[in-house]
Order: C-alpha cells, then structure tokens, then sequence
C-alpha cells in the first residue's frame, strides 16, 4: 500500500479572514455536535446510547472532510472511505434528495471492520448538492462466527459477519424495507440494528437540515469560499508546524504478543521521515499478515496516523481534509499494516492502537522532554458475553476496557482510561445489571499495574462479572501479556493484562489473552484486568509524598514501594 498525499489545491497563497473562518468553522462542528447528541439519545443499543461507539461527520459535495464529530478518531478512517465508496460507485448526477447510502465492507466500502456501518446522505439546496451528512455506529452483531462478530482467530472476513458494499437504502426519502430486512436478518439481534439504522438515517437527515440552513443562510458563495479557507488553513498551519522538527528519519518498533492463531511476537515498526513541510510514514519491518484478526486496513492506518500527527504537532487542529496534503504512507504489502484480501480484520484496533505507539515512540527524538510521554496501554482490551434472557430473548453485552496512560514530564500517567484512536466510554454498572443477566462483583484499579518512575505510569482496570444463567459464552481479546507499556527515561514497564476463570475458587484458571466460545455455567465469574501505562524517569527520583500519597489511595503496595521505590 502507497497512500500518497491528498492533491493539496488549497495551497494557493490566499488569504484568511480569521474571525469569519473561525465562526464557520465553529458553525460546522455545532452541527456535528448536534447529531451526535440525538444519535446518542435515540439509538437502542448500549453500544451506541451507553459507550457512545459512534462518529458523525460532515463533508462539502466533493467528498472532502468538513468537521468529524469529537468522539472515536479511528471512525475517521470509516467515514473517509465510505464517502470515497460511494462517490465511486454512485454518480452525483444519480443522487436525489432525501437518499442514503449503506456500507461497511473493508474491502469494497473503505471500511475498517463490519460491525462498524456507515451511512452517506447527500444534501441538496435549490436541486443542488452542496454536501453530505455522514455518520457510523458500531452495532453488537452483524453475524459471523461469535456474537458480537469480533472473533480473534477468525482467519477471513468471510467468518466475521455481513458484508455491505455501498448500496442504497433510502431513495428519495423512501426506505427499501427489503434492504433493511435483509441486513438485519444477518444479526442475531435484528430489532436492535433495525432501530439503531433508523436512527442513523434520520441523524443525517437533522445533519443535512442544519448544513443546509448554514448555506442558505450564508449564500452559496460565501459558504464555498469559507470551505476552501477552512481547508487551505488546515493544509498551511499543519504544514508550519512540521518545518518546526528537525528533518530526518526516526523509527520505533513495539509488538503484539501474538497475531490471534497462536504465533509468535509480531514487530510494529514506525519510521516517520521528515522533508521539508512534508511527513512520510513508513512501516516497513512490520510483521506479516496475521492469520487470526489482527489486521489493519487501508482505512483503519491512515486514521491512525493522522490522529497521531494531530496528538503530537496541534491538537486543536481541526479534523478535515486539509491535515491530508502533507502526508504519505506507506505499508508493504502482505503485512499486518496492509493485509491482503481476504483476511481478517475484526480486531483492527489492538494493532491501531500498537502502530499509535510506534509512532509516538518515534517522535520521542523529534520533540521536546517536556511533550515526550512513555507507552501507553497500546491496546483496546474487549470482551462480550452473550446468552439468552430469562423471557428467551438473546443478548450480547460488549465492552471495551481502558487502562493506563503513559507517564509525561511532569505528571504521572491517567488511570483506566481509552488511549489513542479510541475513545468510547465504559458501560456503566447499573446498564448491563439492568439489561443483561450478569453480575459485576468488582471494578477497580488495578493495583501496581503502573509503571515505576519519577512520574509513575497510569493504572489499568480490574472488573470481575459473573454469569447469572447456564450456556452464557464469554468471548474476549488483549495483549500486552508478554510485552507491557515501555518506560522512558529510566522509568519501569506497565503491567500486564490478565484473564481468570472462578477467581480465588478451587476452579481457577489463568487464560490467555484472545478467547472464543467459552462457556460459562450460571455462577463462573470471569475477572479481567487491563495493561498499566509506562513509568517517566527513575523510580528513585519520585517525591516521597506522591509515593506515600500512593501507598494512601492503594495505587501501589507496600512491597512495590520497598522494591521499586527504595521505601524504608
């Protein structure tokens, strides 16, 4: 895979209003706010209403990004694709008011797994499209071989649920029923995805109203030249910011413990060269295809990089299409960062979230001690239990985990949090005891899982759930149980992730970290624990009252504070 950089054409020396730029800008991102508020209110699904597992996005009628909802930056990479899927297949001149467009596919929609669906709306003024309305939700079950349809040793995609090329499921304001009952009869939960994808529609279709109001309130002409502003002072300032670094090539590797069929650690090599106003990524030296899940798609590695250059030089960069001008990448084929169809891709976010600490690793030698961090819990730890109900209805529960952050200059990691390109939130206790059949007989930090140093790494989670039924399957996927978060500047490793069957019971058993189809009796609990961030400088120069403060708050134990700490 060559991913060459977005024809930069807003490079043309103009000119910015800077009050008018920055109140379109704010305009657009009002927009997207608001439909990501009704998309969270109204949707069925604890995925979408309770861990808020979704993106909108709003783009200008050439298919160029606008403004991306502030939620999960690896949805950048479905959103993007999915509008250039759509724009290949479908001629503007075939497009209607009141039409959507569905997808999800990998491979023939831009997307980055299948339960992540995508819909397109274009949005017309006076006949005319002017832009598009786009959002993608992440739904519990599209089918496949698991419920949940996230299988770490699924070996092709074909085993990891329904594929949706770009179809169209709204014409002219008019559902194709047929469609819709076709997706949905591939889920083990259809209800659920048939409300959810009608809310996502009619999230559009509020987006594409206020887009248009903007417009029309604006003058066709103004909004335009306010879009090519917006873009061309993306492209210039991200731009300024990279003649800042010393030019150069820097390399990070990291590595995943194993690739979901049992092989052994797979290198993630990050070189990032910089030349001028211009960044090439490359990830030559990474590992082979997996053969289980672990694959990362075309779209899934450029919104990782892109997250990584807006993390690193401007976080308050706006997310649009002009960051793309200034970058390329480049993955060999045949390998984890470019897989070749038809392999898997479920669990494309463990090796995002290990190519984002490749990345940050490399930029260690190009930016200042004060802005260097050690590596995070690089990982997306998830685990979904699916059974029946008392009343003979089928559930999923699905969850991701944080863990800890990597420690900074200044301040110690933050405890049990998403890093990276995820960010959705925990499912609240009182959501899955009240809509599923399972106990949570613990969650809290895990202690000592921080890494040792002058600022200390953040900590990872803890949750213990138990089954309430017979024949409820427990499926889960970590790592970091042979590798854990590197330190920086002398600070220690995070510590590892963990699965146990029947804690503290005579039936304990320690299980690896990718696990499919277990089986759990009405009673088995499952404890899982999530990786800790690294640790910042040297244990012995942390400040005896942030250890003492430590020790107080059960952050680490009296035998770590002797050990790794020198405490008396």
């Amino acid at each position: 895979m060559n991913i060459m950089p977005y024809e930069d054409t807003q490079n043309d020396g103009r000119q910015f209003d800077a009050i008018a730029m920055e109140v379109f800008s704010n305009r657009l991102l009002s927009i997207t706010e608001g439909m990501a508020i009704h998309m969270m209110r109204s949707s069925f699904s604890s995925q979408i209403k309770e861990r808020r597992d979704f993106s909108v996005g709003i783009f200008d009628a050439h298919g160029r990004l606008l403004a991306q909802g502030t939620h999960i930056p690896l949805h950048l990479g479905s959103l993007l694709g999915a509008m250039e899927a759509v724009l290949a297949r479908y001629p503007v001149t075939e497009m209607q008011e009141g039409d959507a467009f569905i997808c999800n596919d990998p491979y023939l929609a831009g997307g980055t797994h299948l339960p992540d669906i995508s819909i397109i709306s274009p949005v017309f003024a006076s006949g005319k499209l002017i832009a598009f309305a786009a959002n993608i939700g992440h739904h519990t079950d599209v089918g496949g071989g698991v419920p949940g349809s996230i299988s770490p040793s699924a070996s092709t995609i074909f085993e990891e649920g329904l594929r949706i090329p770009v179809i169209r499921i709204v014409r002219a304001g008019v559902m194709d029923e047929d469609l819709l009952n076709l997706i949905i009869s591939n889920s083990r939960l259809p209800q659920e995805r048939r409300l959810d994808l009608q809310v996502q529609i009619a999230v559009n279709v509020r987006g594409g109203e206020e887009t248009r109001a903007m417009f029309m309130r604006m003058g066709e002409n103004n909004a335009l030249n306010a879009i090519e502003d917006v873009l061309s002072y993306t492209s210039a300032r991200l731009r300024n910011r990279i003649t800042r670094l010393k030019e150069g090539s820097y390399t990070f590797t990291t590595w995943l413990d194993d690739d979901g069929a049992g092989s052994d650690p797979l290198p993630v090599n990050a070189t990032v060269t910089v030349s001028g106003d211009k960044l090439l990524f490359a990830f030559d030296g990474t590992g082979p295809q997996a053969r289980g899940a672990f694959n990362v798609p075309p779209n899934a590695l450029r919104a990782t990089v892109y997250y990584c250059i807006k993390a690193l030089l401007d976080p308050e960069l706006m997310a649009n299409s002009g960051m793309f001008s200034a970058v390329t990448i480049k993955a060999p084929a045949g390998s984890l960062a470019n897989p070749s169809y038809p392999a898997a891709v479920g669990v494309r976010s463990t090796p995002c979230q290990k190519i984002a600490g490749a990345i940050f690793g490399a930029f260690r030698a190009l930016l200042p001690d004060k802005q260097l961090i050690a590596s995070s819990n690089d990982l997306l730890p998830a685990f979904d239990f699916s059974g029946f109900r008392e009343d003979g209805t089928f559930y999923v529960c699905g969850e991701t985990l944080g863990g800890g952050s990597g420690a900074r200059y200044e301040y110690d990691g933050m405890d049990a949090v998403h890093v990276h390109v995820t960010n959705s939130l925990n499912l609240p206790v009182e959501a899955m005891e009240n809509e599923f059949p399972l106990l949570c007989e613990e969650y809290c930090l895990a202690q000592d899982s921080g890494g040792a140093g002058k600022q200390r790494g953040g900590l990872g989670i803890i949750r213990q759930i138990r089954a309430l039924r017979d024949s409820t399957t427990f499926n889960a996927i970590s790592d970091c149980y042979i590798h854990g978060a590197e330190g920086i500047n002398g600070g220690g490793p995070g510590g590892f992730g963990g699965h146990i069957l029947n804690p503290g019971r005579d039936s304990e058993r320690k299980l690896p970290s990718k696990i499919a189809h277990l089986e759990l009796n009405a009673g088995e609990s499952i404890r899982i624990q999530t990786p800790g961030g690294g640790g910042f400088g040297h244990p012995g120069l942390r400040r005896h009252e942030s250890i003492l403060s430590d020790l107080r708050n059960g952050y680490i134990s009296y035998s770590s504070a002797r050990s790794l700490y020198g405490m008396k």
